[in-house]
């Protein structure tokens, strides 16, 4: 078990979930989050709240492109391990600022691994993305499969995080594990992602926008099942890894749009849209990989998770 952990974008969605069940088992915990706008940055302190009175928590706010205070932070914290999750996320606003994406997640995690390299950890987790397979035609996705067809420049920018990983595992032997989330969604998911979107419209009465015919399929993964996967990952600390973190199982757009509108017991109202630049027809993960190397096993299917979110998203809005 690890001791003292640093978790880059610690206040975000995914961030948060892993500081509770960390601080569960009562490692230490530092988040760096710099409380970007990208979305209400009061969510963000939200998802925090629980923790602050926590000795064992500690909040650093600050971006992961600022070289002094990154710096400073490794030399003088003493981690044992970095989980870093901190990104320019999504793939749409990627096109509208693809500068932005590529300072933020390379350079950005190029600081982390620089500071890691000259004063430690070695065990480093990085938040990669189902987003690097691209248009890749063979599914379920595996990861010895190519990855030279990405179709955003923010999945470009997580294969390129994952390249710089390689190079720091092979040139100092750091302990490195990436891990590519597919789709991941649960309470206190973001609030521009699909789930989190269509029932606030949905519960509204409002009318749905659907890119395409609604065929378009994704690999949706409830957050528990992730945080079950990093943790056991972390505690491995493999050598160097690249996994797959999904809930091995797609579901087609109309369908969600449905079962959503089942547990909210509303009627969809929906206007179907062409296609958007970026997007992918299909997200399928073969997680073979991860289940044998950190037995991991995706538990919550499709149906339940959407239930435990709509139920939190009521509970949000009473």
């Amino acid at each position: 078990m690890t001791n003292h952990v640093l978790i880059t974008g610690g206040a975000g969605f995914i961030g948060s979930h892993l500081t509770r069940r960390l601080l569960e088992r009562e490692d230490r915990i530092t988040v760096l989050d710099d409380f970007n706008d990208f979305y209400d940055p009061a969510l963000k302190r939200t998802n925090i709240q629980p923790f602050l009175d926590n000795p064992g928590y500690r909040l650093v706010e600050g971006d992961i492109r600022n070289e002094v205070l990154v710096d400073e932070l490794f030399r003088d914290s003493g981690f044992d391990a970095v989980v870093h999750l901190a990104a320019r996320a999504g793939v749409r606003p990627s096109l509208q600022e693809p500068i932005l994406y590529e300072d933020t997640n390379c350079i950005g995690t190029l600081r982390l691994l620089e500071a890691a390299r000259t004063h430690g950890p070695e065990i480093f987790i990085f938040g990669s993305s189902s987003s690097v397979y691209g248009i890749n035609k063979k599914v379920p996705f595996a990861e010895s499969d190519e990855v030279n067809q990405p179709i955003s420049p923010y999945a470009t920018t997580k294969r390129a995080g994952e390249l710089l990983c390689f190079n720091y595992h092979h040139l100092y032997g750091m302990r490195i594990a990436c891990l590519r989330f597919f789709t991941v969604y649960g309470p206190s998911q973001r609030p521009e992602m699909a789930i989190h979107k269509f029932t606030d419209l949905l519960a509204r009465g409002e009318t749905l926008s659907l890119f395409g015919d609604g065929a378009s399929r994704r690999d949706y993964t409830f957050v528990d099942d992730i945080i079950d996967g990093v943790v056991a990952t972390l505690d491995l600390a493999p050598p160097f890894e690249i996994l797959n973190l999904g809930g091995a199982e797609t579901t087609a757009l109309a369908d969600l749009v449905n079962w959503l509108a089942d547990e909210l017991g509303v009627e969809p109202n929906i206007e179907h849209l062409p296609d958007q630049p970026g997007d992918v027809p299909i997200t399928y993960a073969d997680v073979s990989k991860a289940n044998a190397l950190v037995g991991y096993s995706p538990k919550v299917p499709i149906r339940e998770g959407l239930k435990r979110f709509v139920e939190w998203f009521r509970a949000q809005q009473s």
